[in-house]
């Protein structure tokens, strides 16, 4: 269908508005036709043809531009020359991703020489171990880059060539063709008390020995992403020598090497240690899901956790993707185990934790939705996602998200919670709402109904085209149930009366078990 006259009359800024609504939803090209073809396939712009339209040297039809205006929840008179566009949103310079931060003034007081000396006697009497200090440092350089790491995106389609789903025959054909030999042994699941369970699953022998837990073996997706965090040592560090060892329930606080002292010094090596755990990980996620087929899966699906059964990965692996790959940047993913057991954090958009991941608090507020989900009964929710829209003080301003969560049981048979979320209010602000006033009024009327109300029809309007616009289908499940007000603490809660719900965990116990004994014990088992 050939534009009409009247089109051309009004489109001179037709291909520069596209271009920018493109940009401000970090969209490519190549998403832009995939979105437009699930509109309509019959109308959509093929890659080329949109590059054209934003160049100007096309002008869609009425149809198309329908099919555009309906991706970017706009309406069609929008694009047109007469309709003026909404000033372009600049992000604030050093201000990317994740907690804000402390200024570091006065600088003399923060130079490296005194840092190195007040460190180690921060963390000796605050009982910070080195590992954990570790942890804290590459989350914040996680964060700080938003969780964008393409170097180790690269050096995983180099090997998995973009296969997608790559299936355990092709794993262990990898690890065959890296020099990998692989044996099995089987060891069961590991009381630790009040702590729940443990299970070594797999670990690392130099040079070249790959020893793995018979008990994974009929859990694809937990021998897939163990084969994949091996490999990523092997590919990233060259089988260095150190020993790496998988244990499934390690949310709990096990330490895995053999000494019995908590470690307090910041051993250099130990930080290096951590950072490879990380770039493994990182890289088991990438191989098992790349880039560009994953993000065109979420798309797809609506960015719902259940393509996990598609690709036989765990639910933890696609949640963890969704960080990486989606094109809006603010998320925040938790892997929660229980009160201050946070077995993994990742903060994109700078939400504070629901709890302390190295002391248990006192006073966690029962609201967020990780922590609702923990309280259910076992036999309820095993499997099922919920979807929650929260408001929380931060900053002096309030912050609308929305955050999806399923509880599952790990390898170990440990019951966890996992949630991805986002927060709305950049979005909100990129598409010319005020999202302060906004949500300030959803959170007055949460305060006025005990904590939790129903969205209002205007605001639950402007929600569902943003679900549209993010392609999020739970943002839009979200929308249907209450809006809940949440807190980073009971004392700091603004409902009336305050929750002060008590942290029903016992004190915080630091087992150490003898992880390389058993090492020993399964190697020497497997040479008899």
């Amino acid at each position: 269908m050939k534009p009409t006259a009247s089109l051309i009359r009004q489109s001179h800024f037709l291909g520069t508005k596209v271009r920018n609504a493109r940009k401000q939803a970090r969209l490519t090209l190549e998403d832009l036709s995939a979105r437009c073809i699930k509109v309509d396939a019959q109308h959509a712009p093929s890659v080329s043809y949109l590059s054209m339209i934003e160049r100007g040297k096309r002008v869609p039809s009425e149809a198309m531009l329908q099919v555009v205006a309906q991706v970017f929840q706009k309406p069609y008179a929008w694009f047109l020359d007469d309709t003026p566009e909404v000033q372009a949103v600049v992000p604030e310079k050093g201000n990317r991703g994740g907690i804000l931060g402390m200024a570091l003034e006065p600088s003399f007081l923060f130079s490296k020489d005194i840092l190195q000396i007040a460190l180690p006697e921060l963390l000796a009497q605050t009982g910070t171990s080195g590992k954990e200090f570790a942890h804290l440092l590459i989350r914040a350089y996680q964060e700080h880059h938003q969780n964008h790491f393409p170097d180790l995106e690269r050096a995983a389609e180099s090997l998995g060539h973009k296969r997608m789903p790559l299936s355990v025959n092709d794993l262990l054909e990898l690890c065959h063709q890296a020099g990998l030999t692989v044996h099995w042994f089987d060891r069961p699941p590991e009381s630790l008390g009040e702590q729940g369970q443990r299970l070594i699953s797999s670990f690392f022998e130099p040079p070249a020995t790959l020893y793995i837990n018979q008990q994974i073996k009929a859990n694809r997706p937990r021998l897939k992403y163990d084969l994949a965090v091996h490999l990523g040592h092997s590919i990233l560090h060259n089988n260095d020598g150190v020993k790496s060892v998988m244990v499934a329930g390690s949310g709990h606080n096990v330490s895995v090497h053999s000494d019995n002292q908590v470690q307090q010094n910041i051993e250099a090596q130990n930080i290096l240690n951590a950072w490879r755990d990380f770039e493994c990980s990182f890289f088991a996620g990438a191989l098992l899901c790349p880039k560009v087929p994953f993000r065109q899966l979420l798309d797809q699906h609506g960015y719902e956790i259940d393509i996990a059964d598609i690709l036989e990965v765990s639910p933890a692996v696609v949640m963890r993707r969704m960080t990486a790959v989606s094109p809006y940047p603010h998320w925040h993913y938790f892997d929660a185990y229980g009160p201050g057991q946070l077995k993994a954090v990742y903060r994109g958009n700078g939400i504070p934790l629901p709890w302390g991941n190295m002391r248990t608090v006192q006073d966690p507020c029962e609201h967020w939705a990780v922590f609702r989900k923990l309280q259910q009964q076992e036999s309820l929710g095993q499997g099922e996602t919920s979807a929650q829209i929260s408001i929380l003080q931060r900053d002096a301003s309030p912050r609308l998200y929305c955050c999806e969560s399923i509880r599952v049981q790990d390898q170990a048979r440990n019951q966890h919670v996992l949630c991805a979320g986002i927060d709305l209010n950049p979005v909100l602000d990129e598409q010319g709402y005020d999202s302060h006033a906004m949500v300030s009024e959803l959170q007055q009327l949460c305060q006025q109904h005990g904590g939790s109300a129903i969205i209002p029809g205007p605001m639950r309007e402007v929600l569902n085209r943003i679900s549209k616009l993010l392609n999020i289908n739970w943002l839009a499940r979200g929308i249907e149930s209450p809006a809940r007000l949440i807190c980073t603490r009971g004392a700091n809660c603004l409902r009336q009366p305050a929750c002060q719900t008590a942290c029903h965990t016992d004190a915080e116990s630091n087992i150490s078990v003898d992880i390389e004994a058993i090492q020993r014990s399964i190697i020497t088992a497997s040479q008899e």
